[in-house]
C-alpha cells in the first residue's frame, strides 16, 4: 500500500512538468492519482487503527473508513471525467454522451450516501473495540464501482475509434480489473483488494497516456521529419533541374560539348562511392562536378570553336575559365565546395596545373575526383580537332597518369570503372557495322571493321551499280586490317596513333593484293555464273564471306554472283586482331548483315601457309616456356604454394605490344589439375606486373600495395626494357591461409597479402600474361 501510494505522488509530481499534455487533462490525471494516493492511504490507516484501543484510534479508524467509502466513487467521478474531456477535445464532440452525464449525477449521489453512512452505519459500523464491521447496505457501496464502470464501457466500445490503442487498452483495465477484484471483494473479507486495484489502473493510465503521448510526438516528429525530408528532395530536385539547366545554356556555346557536364557528375559520383563516401558527400561531388565548367561562359566563341592543333590554341584565354568559375559560384556561399570544383579542377597531381600550380593532397579532394572524371570523358568524347580515343587508349593514359597528372587512388579507381564495363562506350565500339554503303572512287568509303575470330561468321549484302557508264569499273571489295579503333586509316598521324596496320585487298575475283600478311594463298577461284549484258564479271547481285581464324592464320571464303574463291591468309603474328572493312568502286551495297554460323575453327582446319612465329625457341626449365599472344591466351602449368617459394624467369615483350600491360601476369589460384581455367577453377588474385591487380573476391581478401622506387625509369622506357627482355624474380610464402607475394621489376615495386576464404588446401601460383614470352622458368623451393 506504501509503494503504491509513493507511485501516485511521484507520478502526479511529474505530471506538474510535463507540456505534451493538455492542461484540463493534465488536472484530471493529478486529480484521479491523487485520490487514488488517499483512498490507499486512508484504506491503510483503516487497516492499522482497526481494533485498536484508545481515543487517536476512535478517530482514526472512523475518518479513515469514512475516506476510504467517500472517495470510491471519487474515483469513478474522475474516470468520468477524464472520458468526457477525451471525446472533446480528441474525439471533438460538442457534447458527451448523456451516459456519462447520468455516470457523474450517480457518482455525486455515491458520495453523499457515504457520507450518510458515517451516521447511520448504512455501510459499516464499529464495536467498542474500535473494530469494523459490515453494515446491512454494504452491498451497497459496490454499485456504484461496479455498474458505473459498465455503463463507462458501452460508451468507450462505441466510440472506440476515438480513442488510440494505448488509451484504449488503459480504459479497459480501468474498467474491469476494479470490477473483478470487487466480485472478488465480496467473498474475500480482509484487505481492500479493490482499493488496491483502482490504485495500480490509475497508475496503468498515468503510464499508458505518457508512453501514448510519446508515441504522438514521436510520430509528429517523424512526420515534421518527412516534411522536411520532402521539402529539402524538392528543393534538391529544383536545384539539380536550375544547375541542369544552366550547365545546358552555358554547353550550348560548344556543340561538342553538349552533355558532356552530366556524364563528369555522373563518373566523378561514381569515384566518391568506390572511394567509400557515404550519400552526402557523393551529392556534393556529383553537383560540384555538374558545376565544374561553367566558367566556359567567359571564354570567347572564337577560343572555344578553335579547330586547329590544340598546341596552337589561346591557352591565355583558357585559363580564365576555372577563375570565372570560381567567381560565378562563389556567390552561392552555403555551398562552397562548388566553387572549389570550379577553381581547381584543372589542377595537377604532379604540380603542373592551373591555376595555383597545387600538388598533390593541397588539391582539394573533390577537385582531384573531379579531374579525373573530367579527364576520362573529354578522352572518350569526339572533339573538332579527333575522334575519340578507344577505350584502351584511355586506359593506358590513367594509368601513366595515376601519381603524375591524376590522384593514384582515383585513377585506379577510374581503370575498374573501365574493366567493369561501367564506362563510356567509346563512338566505335557502341556503333553496329553499317546497313549499307555507297561507295564513289575506290576506298572512299569503307565500313566500320568486322571483327574474325575462331567463331565463324557470315557476311551477306547486295550489290548495286552507281553509275550509268558500262565503261565504268564496278565491284565490291574488302580490306584486311588491324586497327585501335576498328576503322580504315590513311594520313601517317592516325596510321601511328590507332596502330592502323592493313593485312591486304580482296576482290571478288581473282584478284588480291598482299600488304602486311606475311603470306595469302588462293586455295580455290572457279567461276559460277555467266555475266549478263551490259554488265561486268562484278556486276550487281547477292555477295557472301564466311571468315574465321586460328592464331595467326585466317580463312575467308568470298562468293559472289560470277566468283567463289577460298584464301588462307597468314597473319604478322597470332596477337594481332584482324578485321574485314567493306568497301567497293562505283557501287551501292545494301541489306549489311554479320551473323554467326556456329562453326568454331581449330587447328585442323586452317591448312598453315607460313611457319608459325615462335619468340619461345629457348631451352627450358623447371617449366615449359610459354609464349601468350593475346590476353591470358596461355598460361604456365601450376606450381603448388606450401610453404617458401622463388620464382624465376625471363619475359619478353612481343614485337605488337602496345600497352603498358603487355607484360607478364601472376595467377593465385586452385583448380582440379593445378593447371589455370581446370576443372573447379577459382582464381584468387590476378597480379601484372605493371602494377595492376583484379582485388578481393569471393574466395579471398586480398592486400595490394604498388609503389615506384627511385628506380622506375618512366613508362615509355619500361615498356622499351619489357620489349628488349628482362629477368623476372617472384617470391611467395605461405603461413596457413596467407600467402604473401613479393616481387620488383624495373622500379615497380608489389607486395601483395592474399587471406584464403574457402577450405581449399592446395593453391596454385601460374605465370600468364598478355602479348608476352616467357622462358627459362626455375622454381627455388625454401627460399630465404
Amino acid at each position: 500500500m506504501l509503494f503504491l501510494c509513493g507511485a501516485c505522488g511521484i507520478m502526479a509530481l511529474l505530471l506538474l512538468f510535463t507540456r505534451f499534455i493538455s492542461k484540463s487533462r493534465r488536472r484530471i490525471i493529478i486529480a484521479m492519482l491523487l485520490i487514488a494516493f488517499f483512498l490507499l492511504w486512508f484504506d491503510r490507516l483503516a487497516y492499522v487503527y482497526a481494533g485498536v484501543p484508545g481515543h487517536k484510534a476512535y478517530i482514526m479508524v472512523r475518518l479513515s473508513n469514512f475516506m476510504v467509502f467517500f472517495l470510491t466513487p471519487g474515483i469513478v467521478l474522475g474516470f468520468n471525467t477524464y472520458l468526457m474531456d477525451w471525446l472533446t477535445h480528441e474525439g471533438g464532440f460538442d457534447t458527451v454522451p448523456r451516459r456519462l452525464k447520468v455516470i457523474g449525477f450517480a457518482a455525486g449521489i455515491g458520495m453523499v450516501l457515504a457520507v450518510v453512512s458515517a451516521f447511520t452505519g448504512l455501510y459499516y459500523y464499529f464495536d467498542e473495540t474500535n473494530t469494523y464491521h459490515r453494515g446491512n447496505g454494504f452491498l451497497i457501496a459496490y454499485i456504484i464501482p461496479v455498474l458505473c464502470p459498465l455503463l463507462q464501457y458501452t460508451v468507450i466500445r462505441q466510440y472506440k475509434n476515438v480513442f488510440r490503442k494505448l488509451i484504449y487498452i488503459s480504459l479497459i483495465l480501468y474498467i474491469f480489473v476494479p470490477i473483478a477484484c470487487g466480485i472478488l471483494q465480496i467473498f474475500a473479507y480482509g484487505i481492500s483488494i479493490v482499493n488496491m486495484s483502482m490504485v495500480a489502473v490509475s497508475i496503468s493510465l498515468f503510464i499508458f497516456t505518457y508512453v501514448d503521448i510519446n508515441n504522438v510526438v514521436l510520430q509528429a516528429h517523424q512526420v515534421e521529419l518527412k516534411n522536411a525530408q520532402g521539402e529539402k528532395e524538392h528543393l534538391l530536385k529544383l536545384f539539380d533541374q536550375t544547375a541542369t539547366a544552366f550547365v545546358s545554356a552555358v554547353e550550348k556555346k560548344d556543340d561538342y560539348s553538349k552533355g558532356t557536364s552530366v556524364k563528369v557528375a555522373r563518373y566523378a559520383e561514381m569515384i566518391a562511392r568506390m572511394s567509400g563516401k557515404d550519400d552526402e558527400e557523393c551529392r556534393k561531388v556529383y553537383y560540384a562536378a555538374l558545376l565544374h565548367d561553367v566558367g566556359m561562359i567567359g571564354v570567347p566563341d572564337k577560343v572555344i570553336k578553335q579547330e586547329s592543333d590544340p598546341d596552337k590554341w589561346d591557352y591565355e584565354a583558357i585559363r580564365k575559365k576555372p577563375l570565372i568559375g570560381r567567381e560565378i559560384l562563389s556567390s552561392i556561399s552555403e555551398y562552397p565546395y562548388l566553387s572549389q570544383g570550379a577553381y581547381y579542377s584543372h589542377e595537377r597531381y604532379n604540380g603542373t596545373g592551373y591555376p595555383e600550380g597545387l600538388k598533390g593532397k593541397e588539391i582539394p579532394e573533390i577537385a582531384r575526383m573531379i579531374g579525373v572524371a573530367d579527364a576520362y570523358v573529354t578522352k572518350m568524347s569526339k572533339k573538332r580537332y579527333r575522334d575519340p580515343r578507344p577505350d584502351f587508349v584511355v586506359r593506358e593514359a590513367f594509368i601513366r597518369g595515376a601519381g603524375e597528372e591524376f590522384d593514384p587512388e582515383f585513377a585506379k579507381i577510374m581503370v575498374k570503372i573501365i574493366d567493369s564495363g561501367q564506362g563510356e562506350k567509346s563512338a566505335e565500339s557502341s556503333v553496329e557495322v553499317e546497313k549499307a554503303l555507297v561507295c564513289g572512287q575506290y576506298r572512299d568509303t569503307v565500313s566500320r571493321g568486322i571483327d574474325v575470330e575462331s567463331d565463324e561468321r557470315r557476311i551477306t549484302f547486295e550489290c548495286y551499280r552507281d553509275t550509268d557508264d558500262p565503261e565504268v569499273f564496278s565491284a565490291p571489295s574488302i580490306v584486311l586490317f588491324d586497327s585501335f579503333d576498328k576503322r580504315i586509316h590513311s594520313d601517317r598521324k592516325t596510321i601511328g596513333e590507332y596502330h592502323y596496320l592493313e593485312y591486304g585487298e580482296v576482290w571478288f575475283d581473282d584478284h588480291m593484293i598482299t600488304t602486311a600478311a606475311r603470306k595469302m594463298v588462293v586455295n580455290e577461284c572457279a567461276e559460277t555464273g555467266t555475266a549478263q549484258d551490259g554488265d561486268d564479271s562484278t556486276s550487281a547481285g547477292k555477295y557472301e564471306i564466311i571468315a574465321s581464324r586460328y592464331e595467326d592464320h585466317m580463312k575467308l571464303k568470298m562468293t559472289g554472283p560470277h566468283y567463289t574463291k577460298e584464301i588462307t591468309v597468314a597473319l604478322a603474328d597470332g596477337s594481332k586482331s584482324v578485321y574485314i572493312g567493306l568497301t567497293g568502286e562505283h557501287c551501292r551495297l545494301k541489306n549489311i548483315k554479320v551473323e554467326p554460323t556456329g562453326e568454331k575453327t581449330g587447328i585442323d582446319d586452317i591448312k598453315r601457309i607460313a611457319d608459325e612465329i615462335s619468340y619461345i625457341d629457348h631451352l627450358e626449365s623447371d617449366l615449359k616456356n610459354v609464349q601468350i599472344d593475346r590476353n591470358r591466351s596461355a598460361s604456365t602449368e601450376g606450381m603448388e604454394i606450401t610453404n617458401r617459394h622463388r620464382l624465376v624467369f625471363h619475359t619478353v615483350s612481343l614485337p605488337g605490344s602496345s600497352f603498358i600491360w603487355h607484360c607478364p601476369y601472376l595467377v593465385l589460384f586452385y583448380s582440379e589439375n593445378g593447371m589455370v581455367d581446370g576443372p573447379g577453377y577459382r582464381e584468387y588474385i590476378m597480379i601484372k606486373l605493371n602494377g595492376e591487380d583484379n582485388g578481393s573476391n569471393d574466395y579471398a581478401n586480398n592486400r595490394f600495395v604498388m609503389k615506384k622506387t627511385d628506380d622506375f625509369p618512366g613508362w615509355d622506357r619500361w615498356k622499351e626494357l619489357n620489349s628488349e627482355g628482362v629477368e623476372c624474380t617472384v617470391t611467395f610464402e605461405r603461413k596457413g591461409n596467407r600467402i604473401v607475394l613479393k616481387t620488383e621489376n624495373q622500379g615497380i615495386k608489389i607486395e601483395s597479402t592474399t587471406t584464403l576464404l574457402d577450405d581449399k588446401e592446395r593453391v596454385y601460383a601460374a605465370v600468364t600474361g598478355d602479348m608476352v614470352a616467357i622462358t627459362d622458368i626455375r622454381v627455388i623451393n625454401g627460399h630465404t
